[in-house]
């Protein structure tokens, strides 16, 4: 069976508060727990108002600290963000309080705007060119040190914390390969060279000691409820979010809307349609059918589930379907 993961960005909601979006993201992940889900990562943003896992490492440990076997982690750490060895320090100590259930997903996007990359790096020479050798370094850090190495990350030296290359391009699927390391692809939300990003990641694969054979995970867009009328309303959020996140006005996440489809122009209406061309909207059987259909064209070792819903009681539904539906594959 595939397995099955989910990510969240803890979303803010219109009338709601960073408090209650961090609860909910508690909520959803002891949900997840119960429900099968291989590990649910939190994602890292910087000034967007409807997203609150900036601090991507306190949340991942907030998360681990109310559930008990899932995996957490992070999808992904933007590393040009940040020099290698902070991050082994953090994800080093979230290893020593959390033994066997942290991951370190890495991404080389800075994960916002040209000003607040400014103002994130400003202590730092690197930058996005710089990310496989920062990658390499980190590896290092995490992994057991070498006589007389003077720099050692304390927490992180030898706690070997499991490294992903997340991408939405055939970059990462490139280093991934090369650095024998496995790979997520962001389908949910650039789908455009999932295939091919997938394919040559499987063909030049480098056996590590990290990962003896390929692996890919990949992310699926899925808005569940009981009815396909009842989903495609719910999904009128996520939609809009990405329409206003194309127009550059990202903020938070609106109640659903029965009028959205009818208030879109023909070029938000394609736009929409290519970001989620790697998504699922409807009924159980609808999902299903959705789901089965992206596996067999992939052959993906993973999926993982984003999908924002207004309300949590619709959005723990929503997942709640996705592992029912995951499960009878």
């Amino acid at each position: 069976m595939t397995r099955y993961a989910m990510l969240d960005v803890c979303s803010v909601r219109e009338g709601g508060s960073v408090a209650e979006s961090l609860a909910n993201s508690v909520a959803l992940a002891q949900n997840a727990e119960q429900w099968g889900y291989s590990r649910f990562w939190l994602a890292e943003h910087h000034n967007f108002t409807g997203i609150a896992s900036a601090a991507t490492s306190l949340v991942i440990g907030h998360v681990a600290a109310a559930t008990k076997s899932i995996r957490v982690g992070a999808g992904g750490i933007m590393l040009p963000n940040h020099a290698p060895l902070v991050i082994a320090e953090q994800f080093g100590t979230l290893e020593a309080l959390y033994p066997g259930r942290i991951d370190l997903g890495l991404g080389r996007a800075p994960g916002t705007d040209q000003l607040t990359v400014n103002a994130l790096r400003r202590n730092l020479d690197g930058d996005v060119n710089q990310f496989p050798r920062d990658v390499v370094e980190l590896i290092q850090f995490l992994d057991d040190p070498e006589p007389g190495q003077t720099v050692v990350a304390t927490p992180g030296a030898g706690s070997k914390v499991p490294v992903w290359i997340l991408g939405s391009s055939l970059f990462g699927a490139q280093l991934a390969a090369a650095l024998g390391l496995p790979f997520g692809f962001a389908s949910h939300f650039a789908p455009a060279q999932l295939s091919e990003a997938i394919q040559l990641y499987r063909q030049r694969f480098s056996p590590s000691k990290w990962l003896d054979v390929p692996y890919v995970l990949a992310g699926f867009n899925v808005i569940a409820a009981d009815s396909n009328d009842e989903a495609e309303f719910l999904a009128s959020s996520m939609r809009r979010a990405f329409v206003n996140l194309t127009m550059g006005k990202p903020g938070k996440l609106q109640p659903p809307s029965a009028d959205l489809q009818h208030s879109l122009n023909a070029r938000d209406q394609m736009m929409l349609s290519q970001i989620m061309a790697c998504s699922a909207v409807g009924d159980r059987d609808t999902v299903a059918q959705k789901l089965s259909t992206f596996i067999d064209d992939t052959g993906v070792d993973e999926i993982i589930f984003s999908g924002q819903v207004y309300d949590l009681q619709a959005r723990l539904r929503s997942f709640e379907l996705a592992a029912e539906v995951m499960q009878s594959l």
